[in-house]
């Protein structure tokens, strides 16, 4: 997999795709995914992230704003507002799936703290904060 950025204004966002993170903010939820990938804290796929949702686990939910079609993610912003669960949109699940460690694109991630994460846990706050304001 070759790591050349990907020109993110030819890519596709779907309509349900709200909110949309900018660019400083996708790279922090990015960079974030890479360090808790390393603790184990990462659902990730459709199936995965549904019944980590449906349990009532906490954390941040990171979906894909260019999955077509949008039907098999549109009912889990749903259940997150249903949750009160932080969730945005990225524009790539190429990228997505890249930090998650995955070897294929991914739709939908959430992330989670495993037992005390120090500088991570505070990280991950300051961002679940920060995306709370936009649900």
């Amino acid at each position: 997999m070759s790591s050349a950025p990907i020109d993110k204004s030819k890519l596709y966002v779907n309509a349900i795709a709200t909110p949309l993170a900018g660019d400083k903010l996708e790279r922090k939820l990015l960079r974030l995914t890479k360090k808790i990938i390393q603790q184990k804290g990462v659902k990730r796929g459709v199936k995965e992230v549904g019944k980590a949702i449906r349990k009532g686990v906490e954390g941040i939910v990171i979906f894909a704003a260019d999955v077509s079609p949008a039907d098999v993610i549109s009912h889990l912003p749903v259940q997150c507002e249903r949750k009160d669960l932080p969730y945005i949109f990225v524009r790539s699940r190429a990228e997505l799936g890249l930090a998650a460690s995955t070897k294929r694109p991914t739709s939908v991630i959430m992330l989670t703290l495993k037992n005390g994460g120090g500088s991570i846990e505070d990280k991950f706050n300051k961002l679940k904060e920060r995306i709370a304001q936009y649900n």
